[in-house]
């Protein structure tokens, strides 16, 4: 069974998910960003290696178009100077809308006191819950594309 970690790549947070190839994702866990990859490298090879995790699967960031815009490389940039330290293979998914989609499942950000705005405080934890909500339909977008291929193939195979 492999174990598969996904990451939401944000300028300050890395959401993360976690599922078995055979389960569903789960949201898992929010990082901040490190000042350099290498220690975000670090810190995501910590949860590797605690959750035992096989597989990284990448949010890759494309334009409303489907074309590969600055985020996009700044992302490819980040994972290829992570990659070595982490030592899992890692690959990408189409990321768009997921943010979009985890605020729409997690509701509306809290109130603050007495129905006014929200603290910070609210505010940071709200955010970090996108994350990982948003890396947990990264992967599993992932999941159900990988058991499509594997049902067409098995249908599609004649004895």
């Amino acid at each position: 069974m492999t174990r598969l970690l996904g990451v939401d790549l944000g300028e300050r947070r890395i959401g993360l998910a976690i599922a078995e190839d055979a389960g569903g994702a789960r949201p898992l866990t929010t990082l901040s960003r490190a000042r350099t990859a290498n220690a975000d490298a670090e810190a995501i090879g910590s949860v590797v290696m605690e959750h035992r995790i096989d597989e990284i699967i990448v949010g890759l960031p494309l334009e409303a178009s489907g074309v590969e815009g600055d985020q996009a490389r700044l992302t490819r940039a980040w994972v290829d100077a992570v990659a070595g330290t982490v030592g899992r293979r890692m690959s990408y998914r189409d990321e768009r809308l997921t943010s979009h989609l985890a605020e729409q499942r997690l509701g509306p950000m809290p109130r603050g006191r007495s129905g006014g705005p929200p603290t910070a405080h609210q505010r940071a934890a709200y955010r970090a819950r996108v994350d990982r909500e948003a890396a947990a339909i990264i992967l599993q977008d992932e999941l159900d594309a990988r058991s499509g291929a594997a049902g067409r193939a098995t249908t599609g195979s004649t004895s």
